[in-house]
């Protein structure tokens, strides 16, 4: 009979401990904590952008080019090509004063050169007559002068006629005028201090771009011996083709583009009024920052001019960048936004592509940083940076 009750103690028990389990799994599936629900955290992730930190110094390393842009579109740019040349008051062509022998070279190319400076001696039969004119001018001078001031005595003293002491009054005044052409000669001419040969000097302080000179060698005035250009005094200038030059006024915006990567802005001081017969095209003179820039370096302007007629609504209210500054991330088009730890890849709607360059019609706002050159490398690191959390 105890044997008995033990079974039967041990069914209800066993009974017992099966439907509390299967309550605990019925609960369980009641309040659904079992089923995979995203996590918070992947919600978040899905809804903010990858970022990226980067210094400032991992970005010049990197040669990443950071640059803002403005509203715009494809059909209010203008592409040219631009050069660097040296003002008009920034250069300058020295020539010897008169014919002779090159005696002495201050000066290579290169060397830098201060206003009035002396580059080389040309040593000339032409400048010991000047320097003879202007002495024997000089003497005359001084002579005449004596003689005027012993005839204004002798008139005092009524010694002698007025008609002498005019005639005195005269030929001083003539001596003199002869005297300060031939020093103006000398003066133009710059003679040395020996009056044997003419000075080559700077009228600018600059560098020496060419030089054509050689000790001995026999020159003539017009000669060109030195140029000089000042890389302070400088200007840009584009090639406007015929089609595109009525689209570009004074006033109107550029970027422009070194082989560097460098990007810098400006304006568009003035452009021809008319096409050169030989090229087609039309000069336009642009305002830029000299700094860096050099005589005869090559760049490229992107003159963003007022929108053509007739253009509609097109591209109206998009942001033109470069085309490398567009990537694919994960299948969709992004750009790398500047921020203050660094990037963020922000989603974009590409319209037209053009020439290198495309249209953002959604997705960036205008002012805003976005890198463009060396765009890839932060998309590399991105890639990277994901794959470590992995």
């Amino acid at each position: 009979m105890t044997a008995e009750k033990s079974r039967l103690y041990g069914a209800v028990a066993g009974a017992v401990l099966l439907a509390g389990l299967g309550g605990f799994a019925v609960a369980k599936l009641a309040d659904g904590s079992d089923l995979a629900t995203p996590a918070p955290d992947a919600a978040h992730h899905e809804a903010s952008p990858p970022a990226l930190s980067m210094t400032a110094d991992q970005l010049r390393a990197a040669g990443v080019v950071v640059e803002r842009f403005a509203v715009g579109a494809l059909a209010s740019e203008v592409v040219a090509q631009a050069t660097v040349v040296a003002a008009p008051d920034g250069q300058a062509v020295l020539t010897a004063r008169a014919a002779g022998a090159i005696t002495r070279i201050f000066k290579r190319i290169g060397d830098p050169v201060r206003p009035g400076e002396a580059l080389a001696v040309v040593e000339s039969r032409e400048a010991g007559q000047i320097a003879a004119e202007r002495s024997a001018a000089a003497a005359r001078a001084d002579l005449a002068q004596k003689t005027l001031a012993r005839e204004r005595r002798l008139f005092e003293q009524r010694v002698s006629a007025r008609q002498d002491y005019e005639q005195a009054q005269a030929e001083a005044a003539a001596a003199n005028a002869e005297a300060r052409r031939a020093q103006a000669a000398a003066g133009t001419a710059d003679l040395t201090a020996d009056g044997r040969g003419v000075l080559v000097s700077s009228p600018i302080a600059g560098r020496i771009t060419a030089a054509s000179v050689s000790l001995g060698a026999f020159v003539q005035p017009e000669s060109e011996l030195f140029r000089i250009a000042d890389p302070a005094r400088l200007q840009v200038e584009a090639a406007i083709s015929g089609p595109d030059a009525p689209r570009v006024a004074p006033g109107d915006r550029v970027m422009v583009e070194t082989a560097g990567g460098t990007t810098l802005e400006g304006r568009v001081r003035a452009i021809t009024p008319a096409l050169d017969p030989q090229t087609g095209a039309a000069t336009a003179l642009l305002e830029l920052p000299s700094a860096g820039l050099q005589p005869g370096q090559q760049l490229r302007a992107r003159i963003v001019t007022r929108a053509p007629a007739g253009a509609g609504a097109a591209g109206a209210g998009a942001v033109v960048v470069p085309d490398e500054a567009v990537q694919s991330l994960e299948g969709r088009d992004v750009v790398f936004l500047r921020t203050a730890q660094g990037f963020q890849a922000r989603p974009v709607t590409v319209g037209r592509r053009s020439a290198g360059r495309a249209e953002i019609v959604a997705g960036l706002a205008p002012g805003q940083a976005v890198a463009t050159r060396n765009a890839f490398l932060l998309k590399a690191e991105l890639g990277k940076a994901e794959s470590g959390h992995d």
